[in-house]
């Protein structure tokens, strides 16, 4: 994870971008990029861009950002990573673009040069990034299709901000800090705030799947490229007879295909491993492209030791039959109350989970890593949870014209 941000004072009334309120914002998170730093203002000084580093891909300092193109027309800060990005690079250069370095920051700048606002659809990865056109005046946001990455902005009409995180842009003094209602009744009725909601009026989120265009007369708004439901949506109005054994063998190649790209990075990269299926499946996974490259992050409860509760037991069985490299963390119920402060102080968007992530993330930092794969998510779409399975016959109980078609 990286943090950026940028400023762009696209109305003439606007005051030129205040480079201290940028680093602010950027200082903000220190946290997400304790590998690098970076400031770029124009020399009008009505754009400058803001990146903390973490370093996954091209370690080196080319890498650094924010990252202009050769002829300096394009400028990108990004966070996230794009995991076809070696693909990318060789159709790319079969067109003439030449690289100096070998990050998917670069391939990034490159793609958009070739393809505009359409380069989006290119991209296989988690992202959120801002790319700066000098020639068109104008300010490019893109948002990864599942939002894996945060993305916010503030827009008064005059200058218009954006971030990876809304404590961010708060910090930076200068974003109205009154509440939204609707953010808030969100949280209390979903336990998470909804997007494009905040806990702000004045700062609202790039939804998933959109990108968003700046210019001389403003924001475009947010346009989307993909849509989940309509994806659910084209797969029901055309579905495939498959049997039971094809849909399993074509699941097993989808997952590891996924895997092999998830694997994609110039340092080693984590899992976090329980005695859970997902996780299992995961590793399993992961061990058959590079076991080497692999460490597996396991969290134990000192109160469950020795129990039937106890998870440390199969996922360390599991990890040894694997071949894979795997590290158990300890905790007590003394270090959840120790790290209950950190947790809400770490976190910028409110939400009723996540303290299960947050520590076993910790975890994984004390270990050295910087990345680590997860199957969260894997319960939601695979069903894993009775919860799931209740949610379509509940829904054909509800009348007609109270579901959301």
């Amino acid at each position: 994870m990286c943090g950026i941000a940028g400023i762009y004072a696209y109305r003439d009334p606007a005051p030129p971008v205040d480079e201290e309120e940028l680093s602010r914002i950027r200082e903000q998170m220190a946290r997400r990029g304790p590998d690098g730093a970076g400031t770029w203002l124009a020399e009008d000084r009505r754009i400058g861009l803001a990146h903390r580093r973490l370093a996954i891909i091209d370690l080196s300092d080319a890498g650094a950002q924010p990252m202009a193109s050769a002829d300096g027309r394009y400028r990108i800060t990004f966070n996230g990573e794009i995991y076809n990005y070696r693909e990318l690079r060789r159709e790319l250069e079969t067109k003439g673009f030449l690289f100096r370095t070998n990050s998917d920051t670069e391939v990034l700048l490159h793609l958009y040069a070739d393809r505009g606002a359409r380069m989006v659809v290119a991209l296989r990865g988690m992202f959120a990034f801002g790319i700066w056109d000098d020639a068109e005046r104008a300010l490019f946001l893109a948002r990864d299709p599942f939002g894996i990455k945060p993305l916010y902005y503030a827009d008064d009409g005059k200058t218009f901000r954006f971030a990876t995180l809304v404590g961010a842009l708060l910090e930076g003094g200068c974003v109205d800090t009154a509440e939204d209602v609707a953010g808030i009744a969100g949280f209390y009725l979903f336990g998470c705030v909804p997007e494009p909601f905040t806990f702000h009026r004045a700062v609202r989120a790039v939804p998933a799947g959109t990108t968003l265009r700046v210019g001389a007369a403003g924001s475009s708004g947010p346009k989307p490229y993909f849509s989940i439901t309509e994806e659910f949506r084209k797969a029901e109005a055309a579905p495939r007879a498959l049997s039971d054994a094809a849909l399993e063998e074509q699941l097993r190649a989808i997952c590891s295909d996924s895997m092999l790209y998830h694997m994609v990075s110039d340092v080693p990269v984590g899992i976090f491993l329980s005695a859970g299926v997902d996780s299992s499946v995961l590793a399993a996974l992961g061990a058959q492209q590079n076991p080497d490259k692999l460490h597996a992050i396991t969290l134990g409860f000192r109160e469950y030791r020795g129990t039937p509760d106890d998870e440390t037991v199969l996922a360390e069985r599991h990890a040894g039959e694997l071949g894979i490299r795997q590290t158990t963390r300890w905790i007590e119920r003394s270090d959840f109350r120790d790290q209950w402060r950190s947790f809400f102080a770490d976190m910028d968007q409110a939400s009723t989970d996540g303290v299960n992530s947050y520590l076993v993330s910790n975890a994984a930092g004390a270990s050295g890593l910087k990345v680590a794969i997860s199957g969260l998510g894997g319960d939601e779409l695979f069903g894993g949870y009775p919860s799931f399975r209740d949610i379509p016959r509940m829904r054909r109980l509800v009348p007609r014209p109270y579901v959301n078609s």
